[in-house]
């Protein structure tokens, strides 16, 4: 005898014209096949499925010793696979993550929280806006500060993609999760969850439980042929380098030459995602509080006015707060940071830099009876969505930073 869990699917639209499952589960049942959590495609209107990628099952529930080998040959022969340009090692992992008989090594513990810590220090060094909020949260809130998710943004072209950023956490124990579509920016988006144990215990920022990791791309194959040519300029150069993303990433250094002002003037023409990823790189583009987890601003209404009655500044797109269909997900971030950059030829002018997010995840409704004592990270609403996401990326945008204006 098994356990499957059954789920109500519905569509929310993301102002790209794109949309991701939001679900509630309906119950729990006892079923005699086996229905564990399938990582699952972006998905456009009118689509259904009887899974939900924001629904985590708890450890105890994806035991391999509890269940009968999951077949997903129906949902391979139903998904209808897009091409993708750039990366392939991260995509192939999603597409065998749910159906893997391996034994799982343990990670490295202290390499992963090394790491996760080198990559945070240059973001706090030029995000003075982010070290002022969780400077204000650490004083007011009296709870844990604990990391949701860090987040990255790349160029899905000669290697430089999703998969040279992510490769160093799928080696250290990270599992890829969902995709995520964005058509209207040209993007797409795969987040990454670190073994269960490590991602609900106590603790607090680099001590605490290790974040979800969420690492886009912009299809640059996609864009006008002029951007193309402008980005391939640079990211033909990296070669190899590209495979070290990470370390770029921790030493804060591109991993092509310094960009020309004129070539960083004609991408923000098209995409100002295309002009921040060319001068920032792989640099930390945000690092997300989990508001659940706070103690007396544990609600992000309530932290949204504490930050802004106190100077700082939230990203207004579509609303200070950004609710997924479901509820569920919640989140808000603050405006990015500006800081200065010597382009090639010595000429100077400010550029976005990174900024900081916030999200609560509610408890799923099937878990709603339960004790606040008994509630664990799995019991909440796991997961992104893109109506949130789309609007969280315009924090980096002329318009939210001001600088349309200069």
């Amino acid at each position: 005898m098994a356990f499957s869990m059954s789920a109500r699917v519905a569509t929310g639209v993301g102002s790209g014209g794109c949309c991701m499952l939001g679900a509630s589960v309906r119950a729990l049942s006892v079923a005699t096949t086996v229905s564990p959590r399938v990582p699952c495609g972006g998905l456009c209107v009118g689509e259904s499925r009887d899974f939900h990628c924001g629904v985590k099952i708890p450890p105890v529930f994806r035991d391999s010793s509890l269940f009968s080998r999951w077949d997903a040959s129906p949902l391979r022969k139903n998904r209808q696979m897009v091409r993708r340009e750039g990366s392939s090692v991260a995509t192939n992992a999603l597409r065998t993550t749910a159906d893997s008989g391996q034994q799982e090594v343990q990670p490295p513990v202290p390499l992963m929280r090394s790491l996760l810590s080198a990559i945070v220090r240059p973001y706090l060094t030029k995000n003075p806006t982010a070290v002022a909020a969780l400077d204000l949260i650490r004083k007011h809130d009296g709870g844990p500060v604990c990391y949701d998710h860090f987040a990255f943004r790349t160029f899905g072209v000669d290697g430089c993609g999703i998969d040279a950023m992510s490769q160093v956490f799928l080696d250290l124990g990270y599992k890829v999760r969902d995709e995520l579509r964005f058509p209207a920016k040209k993007l797409r988006a795969l987040w990454f969850s670190p073994p269960d144990h490590l991602l609900d215990m106590d603790g607090s920022e680099a001590d605490g439980p290790l974040p979800r990791i969420f690492i886009s791309e912009i299809i640059v194959n996609q864009l006008s042929s002029e951007t193309q040519e402008i980005i391939r300029r640079y990211t033909s150069k990296s070669g190899s380098i590209s495979k070290h993303a990470a370390t770029a990433s921790v030493l804060n250094s591109l991993t092509w030459p310094t960009p020309h002002l004129s070539d960083y003037h004609a991408l923000a023409k098209e995409s100002e995602y295309a002009a921040w990823t060319l001068v920032n790189g792989y640099a930390l583009n945000h690092t997300t509080v989990s508001v659940h987890r706070l103690g007396s601003l544990r609600n992000i209404e309530k932290l949204n006015d504490f930050l802004q009655e106190n100077g700082i500044k939230l990203n207004s797109e579509g609303g200070i707060l950004k609710v997924s269909p479901d509820g569920g997900l919640q989140q808000s971030s603050s405006v990015a940071d500006t800081v200065t950059f010597t382009f090639a030829g010595g000429e100077v002018e400010q550029v976005p830099a990174s900024y900081i997010e916030f999200a609560e995840r509610l408890v799923l409704p099937i878990h709603s009876d339960l004790d606040a004592d008994q509630i664990h990270e799995w019991h909440r609403r796991d997961g992104f969505e893109v109506g949130n996401a789309d609007k969280i990326f315009e924090s980096t945008s002329s318009d939210q930073t001001g600088m349309r204006n200069r």
